[in-house]
């Protein structure tokens, strides 16, 4: 067993700082600690290791705000935040509209019922909460994401959404089980109105069994309904899969399939391994626990290879693009900074019933390479000539027999490149994409404190602070809404 990283985790029972290690343990990489009062354990970080290590190659360093609304004193992650050494801005906003629901699901990270009270943040509070997101410095956050709960079970949903869309985000998301929208056929057109950009579908799978099993009742009719409702209001769907092992692992190609069928909809499938909220035994863990490797290999089986475990990258792959970016239009832009083991994806594009990723005709760390390299140079960014010098390099990267028939990506670099104002694919490309890509979100097992400070996920509170997502649900999220709540009789 070799020692790969000493870290900080958490003591599953008192939720306690302890010293860490992350070993890589023959194929598998684990994580161990030891609480003083409650004993050792184990769990599985990542379940391969040559994996582990080629995602470790893209770390960047990070890129925090400028005006941290806490400074650290505790330590991580009791000192949120955002705190003076929290190393990444906030790339996705969130804030829990409620954490009433229509459904009782067995999976859940918020939920009146079983807390015993109401969370619901007034229409002022959750202005504040706004306001910090947009008051970030040096770059205000662009996206924000409504979450619960069921965010839509909310009377004024689409007040607060104009609300949001009024202070100048970009991109509005919204996280629902889909049942409103399934009801009422005119509620996905009033939200796209309302200035929304993306609906975030739970989709745990395309069979009733599932549904059964994870929601409590077979809510495949439902999702379907939702679909061809969005469809009608045309507005982009992230579908977002609960993955469990033994539940639904084996419908990680159906789900893919399923959202390449609805393409020009279904704009991205986002898996997130299920996290452990509660108690759980070392075998139960051992058993249950499922990690992005796990979906890396799942994918490539069930799409019988048309994915390929080299295809996927960690998130910080895309920041020499960013940088590279922000110098060519003169301004500060998000920046991939978050940590390579949070989460992985690639692009995709359908092409004559066939899925074809990018890295199967780009070769993207060729790509990478010229970036960094071009960024180095001592040269004018905005000079026509140094753009075609830079375009002329980029094109060598192309394999165009392997590319999608539909468009030109001599003519994509270009126009990139030749931009005034920000690049903006073409119609026709944005509606045969789709991006596939997990997020694993840690729970009091499998913690890390090197992962938490580099979080690009957060949640805002009405007491005016921004929490990292992992932090939040596993620490801080029954004080938070216990200090605003309701009792569930005076709701």
């Amino acid at each position: 067993m070799k020692l790969l990283k000493k870290t900080k985790s958490l003591c599953p029972v008192c939720l306690k700082v302890i010293d860490a290690g992350v070993y890589e343990d023959g194929e598998k990489v684990i994580i161990k600690k030891e609480c003083p009062e409650h004993g050792d354990f184990e769990d599985i970080y990542w379940s391969d290791s040559r994996l582990y290590k080629r995602f470790s190659e893209y770390q960047i360093p990070g890129d925090p705000v400028e005006n941290p609304n806490t400074e650290r004193s505790r330590g991580c992650p009791f000192d949120c935040g955002l705190c003076n050494e929290h190393k990444t801005h906030t790339m996705l906003g969130l804030i829990d509209l409620t954490n009433r629901c229509n459904w009782h699901c067995p999976i859940c990270f918020a939920n009146a019922e079983a807390a015993g009270y109401v969370y619901e943040p007034t229409i002022e509070q959750i202005r504040v909460m706004m306001k910090l997101f947009r008051e970030e410095e040096p770059v205000p956050t662009e996206s924000l994401m409504f979450a619960g709960g069921e965010p839509t079970v909310r009377s004024d949903i689409l007040e607060i959404t104009k609300m949001a869309k009024d202070m100048g985000f970009r991109w509005l998301l919204l996280a629902t089980n889909g049942q409103r929208i399934a009801d009422e056929p005119e509620f996905a057109k009033q939200l796209k109105q309302a200035g929304l950009n993306i609906i975030y579908l739970q989709f745990d799978g395309v069979t009733p069994e599932v549904y059964e099993k994870s929601r409590g009742f077979n809510a495949w009719p439902v999702k379907q309904k939702a679909i061809k409702n969005i469809r009608k209001a045309d507005i982009a769907t992230t579908l977002v899969p609960t993955l469990v092992k033994g539940l639904n692992d084996d419908q990680v190609g159906d789900i893919i399939r399923y959202g390449v069928e609805n393409i020009e909809i279904v704009k991205s499938v986002n898996f997130q391994p299920v996290s452990f909220a509660g108690r759980i035994s070392k075998e139960d863990l051992k058993k249950k626990r499922y990690t992005i490797p796990d979906l890396i290999r799942d994918t490539e089986k069930q799409l019988d290879g048309q994915i390929k475990r080299e295809d996927w990258m960690p998130i910080p792959a895309i920041a020499p693009l960013e940088r590279l970016t922000e110098k060519m239009f003169d301004k500060r832009i998000m920046k991939s900074s978050t940590h390579v083991h949070c989460g992985a994806g690639l692009y995709a594009f359908e092409d004559k019933g066939e899925l074809i990723p990018m890295s199967h005709f780009i070769d993207l760390d060729g790509v990478r390479k010229i970036f960094n390299e071009e960024m180095r140079k001592p040269q004018d960014l905005h000079s026509t000539t140094t753009k075609l010098k830079i375009l002329a390099r980029l094109i060598k990267t192309v394999d165009t027999a392997n590319a999608p028939s539909y468009f030109s990506w001599k003519e994509m670099f270009k126009a990139y490149l030749t931009s005034k104002e920000g690049y903006k694919a073409p119609k026709n490309v944005v509606r045969k994409a789709i991006f596939i890509g997990s997020m694993h979100f840690m729970d009091p097992y499998n913690f890390d404190t090197q992962r938490v400070e580099r979080c690009c996920i957060h949640y805002a509170t009405p007491d005016g602070r921004i929490i990292p997502f992992c932090a939040y649900n596993s620490i801080h999220r029954p004080s938070v809404e216990k200090k605003f709540a309701k009792a569930i009789s005076n709701r």
